[in-house]
């Protein structure tokens, strides 16, 4: 079943180094702040909800690495690496949400507390988001399953599994929820260009799991959809603004007109974490543009004229008018979105 997106032992981080899935499996080290920011930036650990995960270690990693010998100079080095962390990667809110997060416990630590009491305390902090993440996408699974019937096609997009958690997977949870229980289906994962996450990661996790899964090149889609395989479409999320309008990796907003046209339910699956309420609607989620080499030299090898112009954005926004449903910790938020948003983020601060 899902393996460790990332591990915290003895005070060291470690994640799967998911560049080279599926061809390796392997674990690497990440022992200074700048090695945490470049795996999130180079898409090593990837996924808004470990992105999160990862930078709440990375604090740590940060704070290990000043070695501050007074919990004032440890606070001090919190702030500057938390700062740092904030710069890799715009779209992911859990980025910033499990940031702030670490910042609020440390800011709360009293100045003449002893320093390893202030880093006991933060890593504390960082261990609860990870198992409150463990918790959230089982608890994703339980709600969504209930959706997947028996003989269904699923078609999803990009990866939103335990690669892209701490192990469960948001859009896959559903589906190893499913498979658990013993239900039959058959699951259409989109390859995902550029960096091909659905071929690469998806069919991986998804395989390994013993689920029935099939890649499709992304302009399958359509005609997949037309001969009637697929009866819903599920797919994780980046960042979902106050009113449903959700950020995911681009192509996302194709798949969801197209399940329109076709009438298939298009679900997204996301944790609270991933709601922005500050965010009126998709137009306030910025949207990262990614480096042209990874268009024009995929993997290494050239396929495109070196002089051509290239616009790589990383993200797009589906309306939430196409969006059947979002599944949550606490069960499949429906229209209209903007109450439900607001009720379920209220809850988890009170």
């Amino acid at each position: 079943m899902p393996v460790e997106t990332l591990r915290w032992q003895d005070g060291e981080l470690s994640i799967i180094d998911q560049t080279l899935l599926p061809a390796e499996l392997k674990y690497v080290a990440l022992s200074t702040r700048a090695e945490v920011w470049e795996a999130i930036k180079a898409l090593r650990v990837r996924g808004a909800p470990a992105i999160g995960i990862c930078a709440a270690f990375g604090v740590l990693v940060g704070l290990n690495e000043e070695r501050s010998v007074d919990t004032p100079s440890a606070l001090k080095a919190v702030y500057e690496t938390a700062a740092y962390l904030a710069t890799s990667r715009p779209t992911a809110v859990n980025l910033f949400w499990a940031l702030d997060r670490m910042k609020a416990v440390a800011a709360g630590i009293a100045a003449d507390q002893p320093v390893e009491a202030f880093r006991a305390r933060l890593e504390a902090e960082a261990i609860a988001i990870l198992e409150e993440d463990n918790r959230l996408c089982r608890a994703i699974g339980q709600h969504g399953a209930a959706l997947i019937q028996e003989g269904d096609g699923i078609l999803t997009h990009c990866n939103a599994g335990g690669l892209a958690t701490g192990a469960y997977g948001t859009a896959l949870a559903p589906m190893f929820y499913a498979h658990e229980a013993g239900r039959r289906f058959q699951v259409f994962a989109d390859e995902t260009r550029p960096l091909l996450q659905g071929a690469r990661l998806t069919a991986w996790e998804l395989m390994q799991a013993g689920i029935d899964v099939t890649l499709i090149c992304d302009n399958a889609a359509a005609q997949v959809m037309r001969e009637g395989k697929v009866q819903l479409v599920i797919v994780g999320a980046d960042r979902i603004a106050a009113n449903g309008d959700t950020a995911n990796k681009i192509g996302t907003y194709s798949v969801a007109q197209l399940a329109q046209v076709h009438g298939i339910p298009f679900y997204v699956a996301a944790p609270y974490s991933t709601f922005d309420v500050g965010v009126e609607n998709g137009d306030g989620i910025p949207i990262e543009l990614r480096s042209p080499e990874e268009v024009t030299h995929g993997f290494g090898r050239q396929t495109a004229p070196a002089s051509v112009k290239v616009y790589s954005p990383a993200f797009d926004v589906t309306p939430s008018d196409l969006i059947a449903g979002i599944i949550t910790e606490r069960g499949v938020l429906r229209p209209p979105y903007p109450e439900h948003i607001l009720k379920l983020t209220r809850a988890h601060l009170s």
